[in-house]
This record gives C-alpha cells, sequence and structure tokens, in this order.
C-alpha cells in the first residue's frame, strides 16, 4: 500500500502542477489545451482512486474472494458510477466533465468497500484458514504439522 500511494501522489502531484502544460502534449489548438486543464483534477483523482483499488482488489484476490470483488466492481460501477456519469454527462450537459465525474464516484465507491472488506477481514482467522495449504505447498505436509494445524483451526473455531 506504501509504494501505491507514494507512486500515486508523485504522478497525482506532477500531472496536477503540469495541468497547463500537459495538454500541448495532445494538440497545440487552445481549446484542447483548456479541456485538458480543466479535465486534469479529474485525471489526478482517477490516478489515486486506480492505484489504491489495485492494492485492495490485489487483497481480496489473494484471499480467494474474487467473487466479493466482482459484486463490489459491479455494484459500484454499475448501480452508481454509470448512472451518475450519464445523468451527469448528458442530462445536466456537462458532457466529457460529467462523465468522468460519474466514473470517479464509481471508482470512489469501489474503493471504499473494498477497504472495508479489507478492514473488517479477521487476519488471524485467515493466517489459520490457509496453514494446511501452505503445508501442502511448501512439501511440509507430514501428520504432526497437519494435527497441529487442524487443531489450531478448531481452537480458533471455538473462540469466535
Amino acid at each position: 500500500m506504501f509504494l501505491a500511494v507514494a507512486e500515486t501522489s508523485i504522478v497525482s502531484t506532477t500531472l496536477f502542477f503540469t495541468r497547463r502544460i500537459f495538454g500541448y502534449t495532445f494538440s497545440n489548438e487552445k481549446e484542447v489545451v483548456d479541456y485538458v486543464t480543466k479535465m486534469a483534477p479529474l485525471v489526478c483523482l482517477n490516478a489515486i482512486f486506480d492505484s489504491l483499488q489495485g492494492v485492495l482488489s490485489g487483497v481480496a484476490r489473494g484471499c480467494g474472494w474474487q467473487h466479493i470483488g466482482a459484486y463490489i466492481n459491479l455494484s459500484a460501477f454499475y448501480l452508481c458510477g454509470i448512472p451518475v456519469a450519464a445523468i451527469l454527462g448528458f442530462w445536466f450537459q456537462l458532457r466529457g466533465e460529467g462523465l468522468w465525474i460519474g466514473i470517479q464516484l464509481g471508482s470512489f465507491m469501489q474503493t471504499v468497500l473494498l477497504s472495508l472488506v479489507t478492514i473488517s477481514t479477521d487476519w488471524e482467522k485467515q493466517v489459520y484458514i490457509y496453514i494446511p495449504y501452505l503445508l501442502v505447498q511448501t512439501g511440509r505436509n507430514n501428520e504432526k504439522r497437519k494435527k497441529k494445524a487442524n487443531s489450531q483451526i478448531q481452537e480458533e473455531e471455538h473462540r469466535a
């Protein structure tokens, strides 16, 4: 998470402070440069949320919770982000800016929901769930270790 925050801080800060000249990368027309200048703060937010959700969805995948990540993605974007983007972009005539704001809202919701899942996880219990798998994967699957791992899992289940 530290690397993601460091990287996104550097990228977002650089983009934000160079937003008035960054548009010249795409065109020399003043209208394009002004539009890129206007949209740059939204792109900075996108970089921040995308970096954080990449780490958090990696945690969910690593724990075997792909289905939870899928439900979060579907709800964040299809129930929240895309409808807001369509309303702001087409109904309120914000066009590209409205579309970006809606997608940012979906990305924000995704990050918040994945954070809640990660924060509410009992990591001690996760360790005991995966001990038997680790023993098999590392070739340390003798009977004594299996019995110890199973007894630790049973103790943890009784505590819960």
